[in-house]
């Protein structure tokens, strides 16, 4: 008897729970929904570079720099998917001048063929959204041996940006905006095992690559004073995207709990906001959330850290990026 009244109470509470969401589901909304980027700059002969731009936040930042005049190219692993966005983006958008562009961040000769290609193609880039990424998917690694998470969400744009950073400068006034995450609080650098090979844990390289990120953004900041090209990380909030593909679990909270989530739309504001708003034009270094400066944890704002991390990246991508 007991477990029964137990279990009605739980059915009762859930109920109950379900009802208060449904009745202030509006409310609830435009909580989630968080910051909206005002901002009316236009961007006509501005070029703008977006990786994993085929879906989820990086095709609504595509769609809204597109509506801004900017020619956007989209550099996606998937050309297919790619094409798809792009065209769906046209849809919406005619004028849109976005085009898509072969880049697997998991494969570093993909990365220098992009770049190569890139280079002599598109004489400017005034913004670099460094916006792709891998979230908690099983053990694998990438065609250089990186673990996933650390090598596609960190070390590829870190070399991705460091091969287009002398573009960057020659078309100053430039922005790099990185897509990090609240996960960075819960991260920290492994250096003595940064390829999880000792143990695995998918969620702890998510957050090791996020907090790779912040570290990334501070260093490059400090590296880039005097040229006029800023780079700012940014949350993007909880977005009800198909970035959890690799979690079950995740996926189907996520379906529960989608009320309370952004919209794909309503994640890329800050992108948006890091990558064309005025009053930040000498802002760098920094981290946002809801276009607002945001909390950065104590292992974020380690400049030592930082330093070190560059140095093992430069090192494990043979390159040298003074």
């Amino acid at each position: 008897i007991h477990s029964m009244m137990f279990l009605l109470l739980i059915i009762a509470g859930l109920g109950v729970v379900t009802l208060l969401v449904i009745l202030f589901a509006p409310q609830i909304r435009k909580y989630a929904a968080g910051g909206v980027c005002k901002s009316t700059t236009r961007l006509d002969g501005k070029t703008v570079l977006i990786t994993g731009a085929n879906t989820g936040i990086g095709k609504e930042t595509a769609l809204d720099l597109a509506m801004r005049g900017a020619r956007v190219i989209m550099a996606c692993r998937d050309v297919e998917k790619g094409e798809e966005a792009a065209a769906s983006i046209r849809a919406s958008y005619p004028e849109a001048r976005v085009e898509v562009r072969e880049l697997d961040l998991a494969d570093t000769c993909s990365i220098r063929a992009f770049a190569q290609k890139f280079l002599r193609e598109v004489n400017q880039l005034h913004i670099l959204i460094n916006n792709a990424g891998v979230m908690m998917c099983p053990y694998t690694k990438t065609v250089d041996g990186f673990e996933m998470h650390i090598g596609v969400n960190h070390l590829g744009h870190f070399l991705l940006t460091s091969l287009l950073i002398g573009l960057l400068k020659r078309s100053a006034p430039a922005r790099i905006v990185v897509v990090s995450s609240l996960a960075h609080n819960f991260g920290w650098i492994r250096f003595h095992d940064l390829h999880s090979q000792g143990s695995y844990n998918s969620g702890l390289a998510y957050c090791q690559s996020k907090l790779a990120n912040v570290l990334f953004t501070r260093e490059l900041a400090s590296r880039l004073k005097g040229t006029n090209v800023t780079v700012n990380s940014v949350h993007p909030g909880t977005v009800n995207s198909d970035l959890t593909r690799h979690s079950t679990l995740m996926t189907i909270l996520f379906t529960i709990f989608s009320v309370f989530l952004k919209t794909p739309r309503e994640g890329a504001q800050t992108s948006i906001y890091c990558a064309i708003a005025e009053e930040l034009h000498s802002i760098s270094g920094k981290h946002f959330s809801d276009c607002a400066p945001a909390f950065v944890a104590p292992q974020g704002r380690s400049a030592e850290t930082a330093r070190r991390l560059w140095d093992v990246s430069c090192e494990l991508l043979g390159i040298e990026w003074d």
